[in-house]
């Protein structure tokens, strides 16, 4: 199962998306017969690497966010001190 291929919400998959949906089209009933399963397969190691990526780009923000926050606790420690 994959999430909704809409093209704004995956734009590094763009490319692969409109071939499987064109291949679903082209082929109604080949698509149950696994016509389209290389693209399929394509298209779920392209949302891997843009879910890495994500990952990735969270992580550094989470970590920001927590550098911040303890320089706050620690900035408000001193105060009270």
């Amino acid at each position: 199962m994959h999430p909704p291929l809409t093209l704004h919400r995956h734009p590094l998959c763009a490319d692969i998306i409109e071939e499987f949906q064109k291949c679903h089209t082209d082929h109604p009933l080949g698509k149950f017969l696994g016509q389209c399963t290389e693209l399929k397969i394509k298209l779920d190691q392209c949302f891997r690497q843009e879910k890495a990526i994500k990952r990735k780009a969270n992580f550094e923000q989470s970590k920001k966010l927590k550098e911040r926050l303890h320089a706050y606790r620690m900035e408000t420690a001193d105060m009270q001190s």
